[in-house]
């Protein structure tokens, strides 16, 4: 089985191109990923290249920035190419599901967005909005 779940933050703006012949939007970025503290108790990360496509990609355009705290589901994918005469190998997680878990500004007209979607400024500091056609939980409403 191949399958990944990994949680991070952007480590700059995703790079967005759609393909010549079919206009689909392709979305690739890298995420830090914490790892477990070593011996000396020094934090360290890697850096994880990630892809995806069609409307995940145009969500991750239009909602995601450097520094965004994100969640990605998906598959990791090696491949090669040619630069210069040496080969390069490459290992990318091709994402399936991309979460977005943390509030962010970058919808347009400086709204606040969350889980792709964009919610209206709060017209009190009480909270968080929510979106029409949505309603408040409250303890009792979770199962567990």
């Amino acid at each position: 089985m191949n399958s990944v779940a990994l949680i991070g933050r952007l480590t700059r703006d995703p790079e967005v191109r759609y393909g010549a012949a079919t206009q689909t939007a392709v979305a690739r970025f890298t995420i830090a990923v914490d790892r477990q503290r070593g011996r000396e108790g020094e934090q360290t990360a890697d850096f994880i290249s990630i892809v995806c496509f069609g409307k995940t990609a145009e969500l991750v355009e239009k909602y995601m920035g450097k520094g965004r705290l994100v969640g990605v589901t998906g598959r990791i994918q090696t491949g090669s190419y040619e630069k210069d005469g040496r080969k390069v190998y490459t290992t990318d997680v091709v994402a399936d599901r991309v979460e977005f878990l943390d509030r962010g500004d970058r919808a347009e007209g400086g709204s606040q967005s969350s889980m792709g979607y964009s919610a209206p400024a709060p017209e009190k500091a009480s909270g968080p909005a929510i979106p029409e056609g949505f309603s408040q939980l409250t303890d009792d409403d979770i199962p567990f």
